[in-house]
This record gives C-alpha cells, structure tokens and sequence, in this order.
C-alpha cells in the first residue's frame, strides 16, 4: 500500500509533522506535531497545529492515530491539544519510562509524576503493528538517539524521527542522556533492510551545505548510497568515531529544557501549582 503523506514544515523548530493517510478511504495518522513556543515569554501558540487540524477537517479524514517517534529535545509536542479537537489515540515506544525515569531525576519531579508511560495511550514494543483503517502499520525499535525511538513503517513509507535525515545531513546526534551512538548505527542497519524503494521522511531538515530549499523525503536507496555518514558501507568504527567527535562540538538545542518536561508528559504541561499556573524548571548545570 503506497499512503498519502502530506507534510508540514515548522521553520522555527525545523521539525516536519505529517498527515498520513490511506490512498483510497478516510483513515489517517498525525506523526510529530508540533506546539509553537516563546520561550522569552513563556507563551504557547497552536498555528502550527491549528493548520494540520484544518487541513484534517478540510479533507474529511478520521484521525485515529497522533503518533511520536520519541521524546522530542527541540519542540513541543501538540498532541493533546490535537486530540482534544479531532479524536485519536496517542502512541510512542514503550522505552518512553526510561526517558520518564531519566529526566525526571533531572528536573526533580515529586511523586505526582509518574513514570509509567500512563499520559500516553499505547507504548509500542518493536514488532508490534496497529491499523489505520485498511493501513497497517509496523514499529521499529530504533534507538540511538534516545532510548525510546520508533520508526513507524506505514505501507511503503517510513517515518524514522531523528534516527536519519536527508543523505547529505547524515544522521541524529547521540549525546543526550540515554543516548548511544553505537545503538544508533545498528538501528539505521535495520531501517536500511526495508527494501530500497520504500519512502523515507525524516523528523527534521536544516539544509545541508549547498542545497538551496528545505527537503524530507528520500529512499532506503538513497540513504544507502548517499548518507554521509552511514552511507557506501562504512563501518560501525568509522560512524562511532564521526558521530562522537561531532556531538562534542554542538549546543543544546534552543527548546530542550521546556521541550523534555512536556514532551515526557505526552504533550501535557506540568500541573499547575496553588495559583493555578503551570511551571517549567530550568536546572542549573543539570544538562
């Protein structure tokens, strides 16, 4: 089954969301939303979800997934607020209580917030398969970036996160808590097993060096031949090596610290304290 993929691109964040749906029937799926945040004032804004949900609505589709590949660092996750308006159950690999037992040893959360993965509706475990009306989709456990990475395989599409992006970027980086670069090659090897013409859309794009417009979608050939740093058959040693120099030498991103305490909650802010206002913590020094 080949499905409709039509996608949007959050120039803030980079980040791409994508509406997938059956070629012939109502079904879809919302991989990687995203909540539009200003971390100078704190405010939250939903133009970016506001405009897939009216793309849902526009299209008379029946979302009954909202799908992440992971614990996002960069932005925030939009699914609730797009559950609330159009439906769906919220889904992401069930690794998701490490990165909730990590980070929140990190941001000193109390008792009230819990570990189990219970803010989101299904943890995926590699192998598992859900429908999407007559589409079936397959999850990959691909981690490496984080713990809890999913590559969704919906049809002849695979939606792989942040594990790899467009051939002449290369891959994710493997610095954050939980994370391996080690792991993360032998997770690209497995997505690199799915026959050469299946579709790839990656989770983010910057525009490598010399490419004029932003670009997400790609093949397992492609990414075979081309990939900088996994492509032509280099090495696990050589990608290592590569993967572990380069994450020395980049920053945060702009987003982590308000990103990972609501991404963790499956797109919820923290509870709101006796005034009734919800808080982020930033830890001096913990990241």
């Amino acid at each position: 089954m080949k499905p409709a993929v039509h996608a949007f691109f959050d120039e803030a964040t980079n980040t791409l969301t994508y509406v997938v749906r059956e070629p012939e029937g109502r079904a879809c799926a919302i991989v990687d939303s995203v909540l539009d945040f200003d971390y100078a004032s704190g405010r939250t804004d939903t133009r970016s979800a506001d405009a897939v949900i009216d793309f849902v609505q526009k299209e008379g589709l029946d979302l009954q997934w909202i799908l992440e590949t992971h614990v996002h660092a960069d932005h925030l996750s939009a699914a609730p607020y797009i559950q609330e308006r159009l439906g769906g159950k919220i889904g992401i690999g069930q690794r998701i209580t490490v990165v909730q037992e990590t980070f929140g040893k990190v941001f000193n959360e109390g008792t009230r917030f819990q570990r189990d993965g219970s803010q989101f509706d299904k943890l995926f475990e590699e192998g598992d398969s859900i429908m999407i009306g007559q589409m079936r989709a397959d999850v990959l456990h691909t981690p490496g970036h984080t713990p809890a990475c999913l590559t969704y395989v919906i049809g002849d599409a695979a939606f792989v996160g942040d594990t790899l992006f467009m051939p002449d970027f290369g891959t994710a980086r493997c610095d954050f808590p939980g994370g391996s670069s080690e792991a993360l090659f032998e997770s690209v090897q497995k997505i690199l097993t799915l026959p050469d013409e299946t579709r790839i859309f990656v989770g983010h794009d910057y525009k490598a060096p010399g490419r004029e417009d932003y670009a997400w979608e790609t093949t397992v050939g492609a990414q075979k031949a081309l990939n900088v740093h996994v492509g032509a058959g280099k090495s696990k040693e050589e990608f290592v090596a590569m993967r572990n120099a380069r994450d020395k030498t980049l920053a945060m991103p702009r987003l982590i610290i308000p990103s990972l305490q609501v991404n963790m909650r499956a797109g919820q802010m923290p509870e709101p304290e006796d005034n009734g206002k919800s808080y982020l913590k930033v830890p001096i020094n913990g990241i």
